[in-house]
Protein backbone atom coordinates (compact mmCIF):
# COMPACT_ATOMS: atom_id res chain seq x y z
CA UNK A 1 0.00 0.00 0.00
CA UNK A 2 1.82 3.15 -1.03
CA UNK A 3 0.99 6.11 1.26
CA UNK A 4 2.16 9.56 2.33
CA UNK A 5 2.39 10.89 6.06
CA UNK A 6 2.24 13.41 7.79
CA UNK A 7 3.11 14.71 10.64
CA UNK A 8 1.11 16.95 12.91
CA UNK A 9 2.80 18.10 16.33
CA UNK A 10 5.81 16.48 18.12
CA UNK A 11 4.48 12.96 18.79
CA UNK A 12 3.19 13.30 15.59
CA UNK A 13 6.50 14.39 13.75
CA UNK A 14 8.23 11.37 16.01
CA UNK A 15 6.29 8.97 14.99
CA UNK A 16 6.03 9.76 11.50
CA UNK A 17 9.79 9.52 11.55
CA UNK A 18 9.53 6.14 13.18
CA UNK A 19 7.54 4.92 10.53
CA UNK A 20 8.98 6.25 7.28
CA UNK A 21 12.63 4.90 9.21
CA UNK A 22 10.69 1.50 9.45
CA UNK A 23 9.61 0.92 6.18
CA UNK A 24 12.97 1.84 4.76
CA UNK A 25 14.84 -0.76 7.02
CA UNK A 26 12.33 -3.65 5.96
CA UNK A 27 12.26 -2.40 2.20
CA UNK A 28 8.96 -2.63 1.78
CA UNK A 29 9.11 0.78 -0.27
CA UNK A 30 5.18 1.86 1.49
CA UNK A 31 6.36 5.08 2.24
CA UNK A 32 6.15 7.32 -0.54
CA UNK A 33 6.56 10.27 1.49
CA UNK A 34 6.95 11.89 4.63
CA UNK A 35 6.30 15.34 6.05
CA UNK A 36 6.23 17.10 9.59
CA UNK A 37 4.46 19.85 10.62
CA UNK A 38 4.61 21.78 13.94
CA UNK A 39 4.21 25.41 15.55
CA UNK A 40 6.86 24.62 17.59
CA UNK A 41 10.70 25.05 15.81
CA UNK A 42 12.65 23.36 18.55
CA UNK A 43 10.94 20.30 17.78
CA UNK A 44 11.38 19.85 14.05
CA UNK A 45 15.09 21.03 14.21
CA UNK A 46 14.83 16.96 16.20
CA UNK A 47 13.64 15.34 13.23
CA UNK A 48 14.89 14.25 10.06
CA UNK A 49 12.21 14.60 8.04
CA UNK A 50 11.11 17.63 5.61
CA UNK A 51 9.02 19.79 7.84
CA UNK A 52 7.06 22.66 7.52
CA UNK A 53 6.81 25.88 10.41
CA UNK A 54 3.29 26.78 11.17
CA UNK A 55 1.83 29.56 13.13
CA UNK A 56 4.78 31.78 13.09
CA UNK A 57 2.94 35.20 12.97
CA UNK A 58 0.84 33.69 16.00
CA UNK A 59 3.35 31.97 18.35
CA UNK A 60 6.70 32.71 16.59
CA UNK A 61 7.75 29.44 16.35
CA UNK A 62 6.95 28.46 20.26
CA UNK A 63 4.29 26.00 19.90
CA UNK A 64 0.67 27.14 20.87
CA UNK A 65 1.12 25.54 24.46
CA UNK A 66 -1.35 22.44 24.79
CA UNK A 67 -3.98 24.86 23.52
CA UNK A 68 -5.81 22.90 20.76
CA UNK A 69 -7.89 25.97 19.33
CA UNK A 70 -4.96 27.93 18.62
CA UNK A 71 -3.70 24.63 17.14
CA UNK A 72 -6.66 24.90 14.65
CA UNK A 73 -6.35 28.52 14.03
CA UNK A 74 -2.49 28.36 13.03
CA UNK A 75 -3.22 25.13 11.07
CA UNK A 76 -6.55 26.72 9.36
CA UNK A 77 -3.99 30.12 8.53
CA UNK A 78 -1.34 28.17 7.34
CA UNK A 79 -3.03 25.86 5.51
CA UNK A 80 -2.22 26.96 2.26
CA UNK A 81 1.73 26.46 2.84
CA UNK A 82 1.59 23.15 3.84
CA UNK A 83 -0.31 21.71 1.31
CA UNK A 84 2.12 23.62 -1.24
CA UNK A 85 5.21 21.22 0.35
CA UNK A 86 3.35 18.51 -0.04
CA UNK A 87 2.78 19.02 -4.28
CA UNK A 88 5.03 16.45 -5.71
CA UNK A 89 5.20 14.45 -2.79
CA UNK A 90 1.56 13.06 -3.29
CA UNK A 91 1.51 11.52 -6.50
CA UNK A 92 -0.66 9.13 -8.80
CA UNK A 93 1.17 6.02 -7.11
CA UNK A 94 0.11 7.33 -3.55
CA UNK A 95 -3.10 4.83 -2.64
CA UNK A 96 -3.55 6.68 0.77
CA UNK A 97 -2.61 9.66 3.16
CA UNK A 98 -2.09 9.27 6.77
CA UNK A 99 -2.32 12.66 8.93
CA UNK A 100 -0.11 11.28 12.45
CA UNK A 101 -0.81 12.72 15.82
CA UNK A 102 -0.97 12.74 19.37
CA UNK A 103 -4.73 13.57 19.93
CA UNK A 104 -3.81 15.28 23.68
CA UNK A 105 -1.33 18.15 22.54
CA UNK A 106 -2.19 21.07 21.24
CA UNK A 107 -0.83 21.61 17.29
CA UNK A 108 -1.38 17.83 16.51
CA UNK A 109 -4.36 17.40 18.86
CA UNK A 110 -6.06 20.71 17.25
CA UNK A 111 -4.42 20.94 13.80
CA UNK A 112 -4.90 16.77 12.58
CA UNK A 113 -8.38 17.42 11.97
CA UNK A 114 -8.12 20.64 10.34
CA UNK A 115 -5.36 19.16 7.36
CA UNK A 116 -7.16 15.93 7.32
CA UNK A 117 -10.10 18.27 6.09
CA UNK A 118 -8.08 20.15 3.86
CA UNK A 119 -6.64 16.99 2.40
CA UNK A 120 -10.10 15.48 1.77
CA UNK A 121 -11.03 18.71 -0.54
CA UNK A 122 -8.19 18.20 -2.71
CA UNK A 123 -7.20 14.48 -3.04
CA UNK A 124 -9.05 11.63 -4.15
CA UNK A 125 -7.65 9.33 -2.49
CA UNK A 126 -8.39 8.13 0.93
CA UNK A 127 -7.34 10.43 4.10
CA UNK A 128 -6.52 8.26 7.55
CA UNK A 129 -6.04 9.50 10.96
CA UNK A 130 -3.37 7.82 12.95
CA UNK A 131 -3.87 9.11 16.45
CA UNK A 132 -2.57 8.60 20.04
CA UNK A 133 -4.42 8.60 22.75
CA UNK A 134 -3.38 10.40 26.21
CA UNK A 135 -2.87 7.59 28.89
CA UNK A 136 -5.45 8.01 32.06
CA UNK A 137 -2.70 9.76 34.05
CA UNK A 138 -1.79 12.39 31.68
CA UNK A 139 -4.31 15.02 33.12
CA UNK A 140 -6.98 16.78 32.50
CA UNK A 141 -6.15 19.22 29.89
CA UNK A 142 -4.72 16.11 27.75
CA UNK A 143 -7.58 14.10 27.91
CA UNK A 144 -10.43 17.05 27.04
CA UNK A 145 -8.25 17.83 24.11
CA UNK A 146 -8.05 14.63 22.81
CA UNK A 147 -11.61 14.46 23.03
CA UNK A 148 -12.12 17.66 21.11
CA UNK A 149 -9.78 16.46 18.29
CA UNK A 150 -10.99 12.67 18.58
CA UNK A 151 -14.76 13.91 17.69
CA UNK A 152 -13.22 15.90 14.89
CA UNK A 153 -10.72 14.12 13.41
CA UNK A 154 -13.58 11.15 12.79
CA UNK A 155 -15.95 13.14 10.87
CA UNK A 156 -13.14 14.84 8.58
CA UNK A 157 -10.87 11.67 7.94
CA UNK A 158 -12.41 9.19 6.06
CA UNK A 159 -11.16 6.52 9.19
CA UNK A 160 -9.22 7.21 12.48
CA UNK A 161 -6.62 3.89 13.43
CA UNK A 162 -6.61 4.95 17.33
CA UNK A 163 -4.16 3.93 19.45
CA UNK A 164 -4.46 3.99 23.23
CA UNK A 165 -1.04 5.00 25.22
CA UNK A 166 -2.45 3.05 28.06
CA UNK A 167 -2.44 -0.71 25.89
CA UNK A 168 1.75 -0.61 25.75
CA UNK A 169 2.38 1.06 28.98
CA UNK A 170 4.55 -1.16 31.55
CA UNK A 171 4.27 0.19 34.85
CA UNK A 172 7.31 1.16 36.74
CA UNK A 173 8.34 2.88 32.76
CA UNK A 174 9.33 6.74 32.93
CA UNK A 175 7.19 8.22 30.22
CA UNK A 176 9.86 8.60 28.20
CA UNK A 177 10.63 5.06 27.70
CA UNK A 178 6.59 4.76 27.24
CA UNK A 179 6.16 6.68 24.32
CA UNK A 180 9.88 4.63 22.60
CA UNK A 181 8.00 2.09 23.07
CA UNK A 182 4.62 3.17 21.68
CA UNK A 183 6.56 4.45 18.68
CA UNK A 184 8.24 0.96 17.87
CA UNK A 185 5.01 -0.67 18.54
CA UNK A 186 3.05 1.60 16.33
CA UNK A 187 6.14 1.16 13.84
CA UNK A 188 5.97 -2.38 13.46
CA UNK A 189 2.46 -3.24 13.24
CA UNK A 190 1.23 0.27 11.08
CA UNK A 191 4.25 -0.48 9.31
CA UNK A 192 3.58 -4.26 8.14
CA UNK A 193 0.05 -2.93 7.57
CA UNK A 194 1.02 -0.25 4.97
CA UNK A 195 3.85 -3.00 3.17
CA UNK A 196 0.57 -5.24 2.38
CA UNK A 197 0.64 -5.32 -1.19
CA UNK A 198 4.32 -4.66 -1.02
CA UNK A 199 5.64 -8.14 -0.43
CA UNK A 200 9.54 -8.07 -0.86
CA UNK A 201 9.91 -12.14 -1.34
CA UNK A 202 8.11 -14.85 -3.08
CA UNK A 203 4.21 -14.85 -3.63
CA UNK A 204 1.72 -16.16 -1.36
CA UNK A 205 -1.17 -17.84 -2.22
CA UNK A 206 -3.85 -15.37 -1.17
CA UNK A 207 -1.41 -12.33 -1.02
CA UNK A 208 -3.50 -9.37 0.45
CA UNK A 209 -3.53 -5.99 -1.25
CA UNK A 210 -4.35 -2.25 -0.74
CA UNK A 211 -7.65 -2.83 -1.64
CA UNK A 212 -8.12 -5.15 1.01
CA UNK A 213 -7.12 -2.44 3.74
CA UNK A 214 -9.01 0.58 1.96
CA UNK A 215 -12.26 -1.70 1.71
CA UNK A 216 -11.99 -2.59 5.60
CA UNK A 217 -12.01 1.46 6.19
CA UNK A 218 -14.31 1.59 4.06
CA UNK A 219 -16.86 2.04 6.81
CA UNK A 220 -14.97 5.03 8.43
CA UNK A 221 -15.56 6.05 12.02
CA UNK A 222 -12.81 4.58 14.37
CA UNK A 223 -10.35 1.42 13.50
CA UNK A 224 -8.25 -0.88 15.37
CA UNK A 225 -5.18 -3.17 15.08
CA UNK A 226 -3.88 -6.04 16.44
CA UNK A 227 -0.60 -7.93 16.74
CA UNK A 228 0.80 -11.68 17.62
CA UNK A 229 4.14 -13.50 16.35
CA UNK A 230 6.09 -16.77 17.10
CA UNK A 231 8.40 -18.93 15.50
CA UNK A 232 7.82 -20.57 12.77
CA UNK A 233 8.03 -24.46 11.80
CA UNK A 234 9.21 -25.65 8.60
CA UNK A 235 5.87 -26.58 7.41
CA UNK A 236 2.77 -25.32 6.87
CA UNK A 237 0.97 -28.07 8.14
CA UNK A 238 2.88 -28.03 11.76
CA UNK A 239 2.12 -24.37 11.64
CA UNK A 240 -1.97 -24.64 11.82
CA UNK A 241 -1.97 -24.53 15.32
CA UNK A 242 0.73 -21.17 15.60
CA UNK A 243 -1.64 -18.93 13.13
CA UNK A 244 -4.63 -19.65 15.31
CA UNK A 245 -2.87 -18.94 18.86
CA UNK A 246 -1.23 -15.72 16.88
CA UNK A 247 -5.13 -14.67 15.85
CA UNK A 248 -6.50 -14.77 19.35
CA UNK A 249 -3.50 -13.50 21.17
CA UNK A 250 -3.56 -10.41 18.39
CA UNK A 251 -7.77 -10.06 18.93
CA UNK A 252 -8.15 -10.88 22.76
CA UNK A 253 -4.68 -9.13 24.11
CA UNK A 254 -2.83 -7.16 22.14
CA UNK A 255 -5.12 -4.14 20.40
CA UNK A 256 -4.31 -0.88 19.80
CA UNK A 257 -7.55 0.03 21.32
CA UNK A 258 -7.79 -2.90 23.68
CA UNK A 259 -11.40 -4.84 23.98
CA UNK A 260 -12.54 -3.21 21.04
CA UNK A 261 -13.72 -6.39 19.97
CA UNK A 262 -16.57 -5.64 18.24
CA UNK A 263 -16.26 -4.07 14.72
CA UNK A 264 -18.03 -3.88 11.45
CA UNK A 265 -15.06 -4.90 9.04
CA UNK A 266 -11.99 -6.61 9.68
CA UNK A 267 -8.75 -8.03 7.85
CA UNK A 268 -6.59 -10.76 8.95
CA UNK A 269 -2.73 -11.01 7.56
CA UNK A 270 -0.56 -13.49 8.25
CA UNK A 271 3.18 -12.81 7.31
CA UNK A 272 5.92 -14.74 6.89
CA UNK A 273 7.59 -17.12 4.30
CA UNK A 274 4.73 -18.56 1.32
CA UNK A 275 5.96 -22.17 2.27
CA UNK A 276 5.04 -21.93 5.91
CA UNK A 277 1.97 -20.11 6.03
CA UNK A 278 -1.04 -22.89 5.89
CA UNK A 279 -3.98 -21.55 4.32
CA UNK A 280 -6.39 -23.92 6.57
CA UNK A 281 -4.44 -22.33 9.37
CA UNK A 282 -5.50 -18.76 7.85
CA UNK A 283 -8.66 -19.67 6.91
CA UNK A 284 -9.92 -21.41 10.05
CA UNK A 285 -8.56 -18.04 12.42
CA UNK A 286 -10.79 -15.97 9.64
CA UNK A 287 -13.74 -17.71 10.35
CA UNK A 288 -13.25 -17.46 14.31
CA UNK A 289 -12.12 -13.44 13.57
CA UNK A 290 -15.90 -13.45 12.09
CA UNK A 291 -17.44 -15.12 14.83
CA UNK A 292 -15.79 -13.09 17.80
CA UNK A 293 -16.06 -9.45 16.25
CA UNK A 294 -19.82 -10.19 14.65
CA UNK A 295 -18.73 -8.91 11.56
CA UNK A 296 -19.65 -10.97 7.90
CA UNK A 297 -16.62 -8.62 6.52
CA UNK A 298 -13.66 -10.11 7.64
CA UNK A 299 -11.10 -10.84 5.01
CA UNK A 300 -8.20 -12.75 4.97
CA UNK A 301 -4.80 -13.26 3.06
CA UNK A 302 -0.77 -14.06 3.03
CA UNK A 303 2.00 -11.89 3.32
CA UNK A 304 5.10 -13.27 2.42
CA UNK A 305 7.95 -11.71 4.69
CA UNK A 306 11.48 -13.28 4.52
CA UNK A 307 11.32 -14.20 8.30
CA UNK A 308 12.13 -16.92 10.86
CA UNK A 309 8.65 -16.13 12.70
CA UNK A 310 4.51 -16.06 11.59
CA UNK A 311 2.99 -13.04 12.83
CA UNK A 312 -1.02 -12.45 12.30
CA UNK A 313 -1.83 -8.58 12.06
CA UNK A 314 -5.20 -7.66 12.49
CA UNK A 315 -7.23 -4.86 11.48
CA UNK A 316 -10.74 -3.63 12.68
CA UNK A 317 -13.22 -0.73 11.51
CA UNK A 318 -16.36 0.25 12.67
CA UNK A 319 -15.00 -0.56 16.02
CA UNK A 320 -16.43 3.38 17.35
CA UNK A 321 -19.56 1.48 19.44
CA UNK A 322 -16.87 -0.29 21.59
CA UNK A 323 -16.55 0.06 25.76
CA UNK A 324 -13.13 1.20 25.62
CA UNK A 325 -14.01 4.11 23.00
CA UNK A 326 -17.33 5.31 25.38
CA UNK A 327 -15.25 5.19 28.85
CA UNK A 328 -12.62 7.62 27.11
CA UNK A 329 -15.10 9.58 25.76
CA UNK A 330 -16.79 10.06 29.64
CA UNK A 331 -13.33 10.13 30.88
CA UNK A 332 -12.67 13.45 27.86
CA UNK A 333 -16.00 14.93 29.11
CA UNK A 334 -15.30 15.11 32.74
CA UNK A 335 -12.21 16.52 31.73
CA UNK A 336 -13.25 19.00 29.82
CA UNK A 337 -15.84 20.46 32.60
CA UNK A 338 -12.49 20.62 34.97
CA UNK A 339 -10.98 22.54 32.72
CA UNK A 340 -13.41 24.82 32.11
CA UNK A 341 -14.15 25.40 35.85
CA UNK A 342 -12.66 29.03 36.87
CA UNK A 343 -8.95 28.65 38.75
CA UNK A 344 -10.10 29.38 42.60
CA UNK A 345 -7.76 32.25 43.94
CA UNK A 346 -4.58 31.05 46.66
CA UNK A 347 -5.67 34.05 48.46
CA UNK A 348 -8.91 32.50 49.29
CA UNK A 349 -8.17 28.94 50.11
CA UNK A 350 -7.04 30.58 53.41
CA UNK A 351 -10.39 31.90 53.66
CA UNK A 352 -12.65 28.59 54.29
CA UNK A 353 -14.14 26.19 56.61
CA UNK A 354 -12.52 23.24 55.16
CA UNK A 355 -9.17 22.73 56.91
CA UNK A 356 -9.62 23.94 61.02
CA UNK A 357 -6.60 26.30 62.10
CA UNK A 358 -3.78 24.44 63.79
CA UNK A 359 -4.08 27.04 67.02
Amino acid sequence: MKVVLIGVGQAGGKLTQRLAQYDQKMGFGAVQGALAVNSAKADLRELDLDTVLVGQDRVKGHGVGGDNELGAEVMQSDATEVMDALDGRITAQAEAIFVVAGLGGGTGSGGVPVLARELNRVYQVPVYGLGVLPGRGEGAMYQANAGRSLKTLVREADATLLIDNDAWHTSGESMGEAFEKINQNIAQRVGLLFASGEAVEGVGESVVDSSEVINTLRSGGIATLGFASAAAAESAEENVNAVTSMTRKALLSNLSLPNAIEADSGLLVVAGQPESIPRKGVERARKWVEQETGSLQVRGGDFPLDSDRLAALILLGGVERSERVEEFLERAKEASKQTEEPDEDPAEKFHNDQLDDLI
